[in-house]
């Protein structure tokens, strides 16, 4: 049987490089290599990209840059041809053909819609959600548009961008005039929990204002939802496929970056301690959110759960984490009896039947 010619690219200049570095080595070990013939592709945080011929473990510590026999790879503009041209170290080139893209990229330049935006350009299938959604769903503030639109609940927001003329004194007037204290400040197009504060008053405002600014020029501003967070893992195109809940248990007060990799206070339940009727109302509002934002191959939809049952938007990840313990590949295992080497062959076979 003929392989599909499968190109796997990972890392990225974004402030999740190191995430998508393991995620990337995750998904690498379980590619059946009977059915893919696997091209892995970098891109430093420079922006370089390069062929890498290495290990997957040069990849999980962050030193696969430095192997020797990488070299430049360029995405083809050519429709016709559908794949790279590779710029070897000696001065030649060759064309390498592509059957399917799989962006383990997380974040800005890979997750927000650019490097999709490639592969449709050039005729490439790719793994994951196209452009437009893919966009939608990194964009904070446009995913709470077009949720709103649907009737889909939501926490109250207010955008904010970093513009010369900006008075956060001002702002704040705003936030107690719209929102009830506290809230959460949140950069509009970043994930992995980076740039998030939690604020009660004006200079916890101020530092997270600025903080969340190191990261995004627009913020998103939103009231504290009481209640735990749960998730859903959505797979397919037009048929769509719901993996178990889970939940998040916090004895923190929020699920930073920290707590999202390491877990030192927190813990994932896989299925959730929730009854069956609230499972099931969770995974049809899942499938109603990844339909109203036209998600295609899959997503993770992040919730929450009031103390009064009410089931409340989080947010939207269209690549979520894929290490051995993500949150992902565990809710579509416990769920739908996929383990991970399925799952792979499910979304590549998703990308290209697109």
């Amino acid at each position: 049987m003929k392989k599909t010619k499968l190109a796997v690219i990972f890392g990225g200049k974004s402030s999740e490089y190191l995430i998508s570095l393991h995620s990337a080595a995750s998904a690498i070990k379980n590619i059946p290599n009977d059915k893919f013939d696997v091209t892995l592709i970098g891109i430093t945080s420079e922006g370089k990209w390069l062929y890498f011929p290495g290990s997957i473990e040069e990849i999980d510590n962050n030193t696969w840059f430095e192997n020797p026999n990488c070299c430049e790879m360029i995405l083809s503009p050519d429709a016709v041809l559908k794949g790279f041209i590779k710029l070897n170290n000696d001065k030649t080139f060759d064309k390498v053909e592509i059957d399917c893209v799989f962006p383990i990229l997380h974040g800005k330049h890979g997750e927000d819609g650019t490097i999709q935006g490639l592969c449709e350009l050039y005729g490439i299938p790719f793994v994951g959600c196209d452009m437009l959604s893919s966009a939608l769903c990194m964009d904070k503030e446009f995913t709470h548009i077009v949720c709103n639109s649907k009737n889909i609940k939501m926490a109250p927001y207010m955008a904010v961008v970093n513009e010369k003329n900006l008075d956060l004194k001002d702002t704040y007037k705003k936030v107690l005039e719209n929102l009830s204290l506290p809230i959460f400040i949140k950069p509009a197009n970043a994930g992995s929990s980076y740039g998030i504060s939690k604020i009660r008053n004006y200079d916890e405002f101020e530092k997270g204002m600025n903080f969340a600014f190191d990261h995004d020029r627009k913020v998103i501003l939103e009231s504290t939802i009481e209640g735990f967070e749960i998730g859903c893992a959505v797979l397919g195109n037009g048929e769509i496929l719901i993996g178990e809940v889970d939940e998040i248990e916090m004895y923190k007060d929020f699920f930073d970056y920290n707590e999202k990799y390491h877990s030192t206070t927190s813990k994932i339940h896989c299925p959730a301690r929730i009854s069956d009727e609230l499972k099931l109302e969770a995974k049809e509002t899942a499938k109603c959110i990844y339909k109203a934002l036209e998600c295609s191959g899959m997503a993770r939809i992040d919730m929450f759960l009031t103390p009064t049952n009410e089931i409340i938007l989080n947010e939207v990840n269209t690549i979520p984490g894929l290490t051995s313990v993500s949150r992902y590949p565990s809710m579509v295992k416990v769920g739908l009896n996929m383990g991970y080497t399925e799952l792979i062959i499910e979304l590549v076979n998703l990308a290209m039947n697109r």
